[in-house]
Formats: C-alpha cells, sequence, structure tokens
C-alpha cells in the first residue's frame, strides 16, 4: 500500500459529515453575528434606532451619532470578534491536536505569558500603543517555554498539557508580583490584563490585530490537514512519512499565535477557547477543516455576547469581559473534568 500522508490529509478535507448541518450552522451563526453587531453599535448610554446607528457606522446622519458609533461602539464590538474567532480557532486546533478536551490556551500558558508581557510594558512606563505587541511577544514567550520544558520526551501529548500547567502558573506568579509592585496609578491599567477586556480599543489596534488573525487562519487551515494524520496515533502518522515532532510544533505555533493575537487584543480571556470546540463538535460532528472555520465564528459571537451582557445585562458597572467569561469557564471546567475521570473509574485502569 503506497498510501501517504498527504492522501490521508486529502481524505479528511473531503470527508465533510452532514454538509447541510454544517451549512446551517455557519447561516445561523452568521446571522446571530450581524444581530449581535447591530446591537452593539445601538446601545449604550444613548441608545440609537438601529437604522440610524448602521447608517452612522457607515458616515451618515448626525454628527454625533457617527462619533459615537464609529469611535466608541464599534471598536469595541469588531475587537470581540477578532479576539473571539482567534481564541475559538485555538482552541479547536490545541483539543485536537493534544486529544484533550481540556486543552485551551490558558492551559498551555498562552494567556499567563500574554499577560506578563502586556504588564511587563506598562511596568517600564511604554506607551500603551505598546501594550498589545508586549502580549503577542509574551505569548510566544509562553510558547518558547513550553517547547523547551517540554522537548526532551519529544512532545508528547500528556507532557505537554502538564508543562503548560507549569508554564501557566508561573507567569501568573510573575504577573501578580509586578502587580503588587506597581503605582497605584498604573494598577487600572494593568487590571485589564489580568482579567481580559475590549473596552477602549481604537480602529489601529482592531485592524492590525484583525488583518494578523486572517492570516493566522489562513495557516491553520493550510496546516489544520496534518491534523487527520496525527490523529491515527505517532506511530502510524510517522509509517506514513509525517515528522510528529515537526508537525505538532508547526500547529502548535499557529495556535499559540492565534491565542496570543486574541490576547494582545483582549486581554487574557478565559473559557471561550475551553468551551468553543464542545459546542462546535456537539452541533457539527466530528471535527474536519470546516468545523476550525465554524469554531472562529462561534467564538466571535460567544465573546461579543459576554461583552454585551456585561455592558447592559449585569448591574456592576464597569466589569471586564474577562470576569464574565471566567465565572462561566470555572464550573465548565468542573464537568469536564469530571466526564473524563468517569471512564477511567469505570474501567478500572
Amino acid at each position: 500500500m503506497t498510501l501517504t500522508y498527504k492522501a490521508v490529509a486529502r481524505q479528511d478535507t473531503r470527508r465533510v459529515p452532514g454538509r447541510g448541518r454544517l451549512l446551517a450552522y455557519g447561516a445561523t451563526g452568521l446571522l446571530a453575528l450581524l444581530v449581535l453587531l447591530t446591537v452593539s453599535v445601538s446601545t449604550g448610554e444613548m441608545d440609537l434606532p438601529a437604522s440610524t446607528a448602521l447608517r452612522a457606522l457607515v458616515g451618515l446622519g448626525d454628527a454625533g451619532d457617527v462619533l459615537v458609533v464609529q469611535e466608541f461602539r464599534a471598536p469595541r464590538a469588531v475587537a470581540a470578534l477578532v479576539a473571539g474567532a482567534g481564541l475559538g480557532a485555538a482552541g479547536c486546533v490545541l483539543q485536537r491536536l493534544f486529544r484533550n478536551p481540556l486543552a485551551s490556551p490558558d492551559v498551555m500558558g498562552v494567556t499567563g505569558g500574554a499577560s506578563l508581557g502586556a504588564v511587563a510594558l506598562l511596568a517600564a512606563g511604554a506607551s500603551q500603543l505598546l501594550v498589545p505587541v508586549g502580549a503577542l511577544a509574551g505569548g510566544m514567550l509562553a510558547a518558547l517555554l513550553l517547547g523547551v520544558f517540554a522537548w526532551r520526551s519529544g512532545l508528547p501529548v500528556t507532557r505537554l498539557v502538564l508543562t503548560g500547567l507549569a508554564v501557566q502558573a508561573g507567569l501568573a506568579a510573575a504577573v501578580n508580583l509586578m502587580i503588587v509592585r506597581f503605582p497605584a496609578e498604573l494598577a487600572g491599567s494593568a487590571l485589564q490584563w489580568v482579567t481580559g477586556s475590549v473596552y477602549g480599543r481604537t480602529w489601529t489596534e482592531v485592524w492590525g490585530a484583525g488583518a494578523a488573525v486572517l492570516l493566522a487562519l489562513a495557516a491553520a487551515l493550510v496546516t489544520h490537514r496534518r491534523l487527520a494524520v496525527l490523529d491515527l496515533g505517532d506511530d502510524s502518522a510517522g509509517a506514513l512519512g509525517l515528522n510528529t515532532s515537526a508537525a505538532r510544533l508547526q500547529l502548535l505555533l499557529v495556535a499559540v499565535t492565534l491565542a496570543s493575537l486574541a490576547a494582545a487584543l483582549a486581554g487574557p480571556v478565559t473559557f471561550v477557547a475551553l468551551a468553543v470546540p464542545h459546542i462546535v463538535r456537539f452541533l457539527t460532528g466530528p471535527p474536519t477543516a470546516a468545523t476550525l472555520v465554524l469554531a472562529a465564528l462561534t467564538g466571535a459571537v460567544l465573546l461579543l455576547a459576554a461583552d454585551l451582557v456585561v455592558q447592559h445585562l449585569l448591574p456592576i458597572e464597569g466589569l471586564p469581559v474577562g470576569a464574565a467569561t471566567a465565572t462561566l469557564g470555572a464550573p465548565w471546567l468542573l464537568v469536564l473534568m469530571f466526564r473524563q475521570s468517569s471512564p477511567v473509574r469505570g474501567s478500572g485502569a
């Protein structure tokens, strides 16, 4: 048999179960996203009719309405969309790569690294515009630490996850130490990079992060085909000609880039990357390259909806979106851990 890993990858690309279901899910997600975007630009301290807000979004109508919509509401909404898409796709890649439903940028230390990079620049007195760059560099640093610490054993799944937990804990401790030593006037600025928020985003930040996330998503779609081969196990994948360690590192780099870009824009928002792959898998079936796009769409919808909730439905003014998603993520993580441990107990392993 002359089957190669490229042939297996092509089979995974053609294996799109329930095409109609995928299209229906995608159409529903796009509709939900459009509705949420409309609500985002229409509501606030001064509510606007949807038609007025949409006209203001394209520069038509009253100058005050245009200013409010274009400079304050729209950048925040699009920032949530971009960050959510990056987190959703990153979680999808990581969970399939590690074959572990608990894998996410939070577990792998990426969000801790992003927080450390941002807070370190704030502590050094850098411009606020450079802070997202520090967050991106910090996420990459976490990935580098993860690779270095796990390299000796050939990057097996279990060691990567455990090493990621250790890296996340160490980076979080470093962030807390910096904040404790912060001057009082910097503590508020640092809060965003500890909890996660899309408040105060500008079009410059949004367009830069949006373009980078699109490029990273394209890279994820290209490299995602190798996941079909890794699904067979390292021995089988190696027998088909795939360098498993190199492939895993490439996929890990793509996922970390997506998560780091999201963290650079919105801070270390939790729960989204963990939950999205489960939602998509439950609604659409086994993962394929098509579901990666749906994961990005679902992440965008989920984070934008969460931001609307903290803005308009919760009684606490100024609550960052990361605090709300973390509150949802804690019980979700407990449920996942319980479901993971139940088969083990039942099997007697």
